[in-house]
């Protein structure tokens, strides 16, 4: 029997490129492949690539310049492409870089077993279609091993929002919702696996429309799988939140008080100009309806700043939203233009004012974090423990709101939910003492 080939995967970018290089790496496990933690040890390279941040495509460029003296050593060594670059750029991707074996788009990635036995006859293989058939469906069952206590699950892609900054509905096409009895088996299957908390991912995750109840129908059926003890959901639209997902919040014990919920900028003018279709106030009056069904919830935000045509006036109401809502965690970045999108022909703002503003911005919200990290201290909460941590004894988990929580404790161990009560707040952490099985 012949030894198994290495196969080395680098993600980048959201959960939703976790997921999808776990099944990458589940399906060319049929070709004989299993991972490592090596690029020097692989017989295959795979970079499954993130289009959202600045100058990505530039970025995947370099990081297959730093491969070409491994391949040269390993002429067998086969690189591939993988993701929302590769969907982007195509054939640009192996003229650019000859030594590239496989380029392959985020909808055609269950066709890995047989664009890599093309590779092996010394041919390049490309696939950036948008296939009809589901690729969920093709793709083999996933393998029985044990896992660890969380995992994410995709139950939704693309996006038809078209929001004027983003890549995503050109790289991940149109809304596209999995069926819930494909879920629910997927699901468990992960469960009786191990798992105690399920994240389920989508580009637009509550426009999802697998279930007749939407997400909020799936969420309640998924709620009643036993040994599933948690269920997160990410990321949404302010426009998608409808009345029984808000509901849901208060209603399934089983989903986390956490919610991203991106507005990208507190300006109605520039929410105009990103297409976004929803005002400030829109946002504002379904935070106070969220909050009313779970007081306790913690809302996480996305912004972007020095969008084009973004004023000063513009982003003081950036700012006054943030106080209005007070986030316990936020992602902000510096507006940077996309190939392809409407925004990218627009007049950029300067970029020493868009850094200022940022650095205001960032101040702000690690400001309400801190806070909300403060606000723990003294609480009990419920944390699910998911490995060691860097000391003897020491072990981190995720509370109900997704702070990382550490304890230096001989009672818990990897997958177990215990109560803790909080005495540490540090930078980006919580410190806590066990004191018995979770609520």
């Amino acid at each position: 029997m012949s030894a198994p080939k290495k196969l080395f995967i680098k993600t980048y970018g959201c959960q939703m490129n976790v997921y999808d290089s776990e099944r990458m790496a589940e399906a060319l496990g049929g070709q004989g492949y299993e991972t490592t933690d090596r690029a020097d040890d692989a017989d295959m390279i795979l970079l499954n690539t993130c289009h959202i941040r600045e100058k990505a495509a530039e970025k995947v460029y370099s990081e297959l310049g730093r491969f070409r003296a491994l391949k040269d050593e390993k002429p067998d060594l086969k690189i591939g492409v993988a993701g929302c670059v590769a969907q982007a750029e195509g054939a640009e991707i192996i003229k650019r870089q000859p030594m590239v074996d496989l380029v392959v788009g985020p909808q055609s990635y269950h066709r890995l077993p047989e664009l890599e036995a093309k590779t092996q006859t010394g041919a390049k293989a490309l696939d950036t279609d948008f296939p009809e058939e589901d690729k969920f469906e093709h793709l083999a069952a996933r393998p029985k091993a044990k896992r660890g206590p969380t995992a994410f699950l995709t139950v939704q892609e693309g996006c038809d929002k078209f929001c004027a900054f983003c890549v995503v509905p050109y790289t991940r096409g149109a809304e596209v919702s999995r069926p819930a009895a494909r879920v629910m088996g997927e699901a468990r299957d992960l469960v009786e696996r191990g798992v105690r908390e399920i994240t389920l991912l989508g580009q637009n995750v509550n426009a999802y429309h697998g279930h007749d109840g939407g997400l909020s129908g799936l969420i309640r059926e998924l709620a009643g799988i036993d040994g599933l003890e948690r269920i997160r959901f990410t990321t949404s639209h302010p426009n998608d939140m409808d009345d029984d997902l808000i509901a849901a919040h208060g209603e399934v014990d089983k989903l986390m008080p956490y919610l991203h919920l991106p507005v990208q900028s507190g300006s109605d003018k520039v929410l105009k100009a990103m297409n976004r279709k929803h005002t400030a106030a829109h946002y504002l009056r379904l935070i106070e309806r969220i909050r009313a069904a779970r007081p306790d919830l913690l809302l996480s935000g996305d912004f972007i700043v020095g969008f084009p045509g973004e004023t000063e006036a513009d982003f003081q109401d950036t700012l006054d939203l943030v106080e209005a809502v007070g986030y316990g965690q936020a992602y902000s970045f510096k507006y940077s233009a996309r190939p392809g999108t409407p925004a990218a022909e627009r007049e950029t703002v300067s970029g020493d004012v868009a850094d200022e503003r940022l650095q205001r911005l960032q101040a702000l919200l690690s400001k309400q974090q801190r806070a909300a990290q403060d606000a723990m201290v003294g609480r009990e909460v419920d944390v699910l423990f998911e490995k060691a941590g860097r000391m003897d004894g020491q072990m981190v988990g995720k509370s109900d709101h997704l702070h990382a929580v550490f304890v230096t404790s001989d009672a818990v161990k990897r997958g177990d939910l215990a109560r803790v009560r909080i005495v540490e707040s540090a930078s980006n952490s919580l410190s806590g003492e066990v004191v018995g099985p979770a609520r």
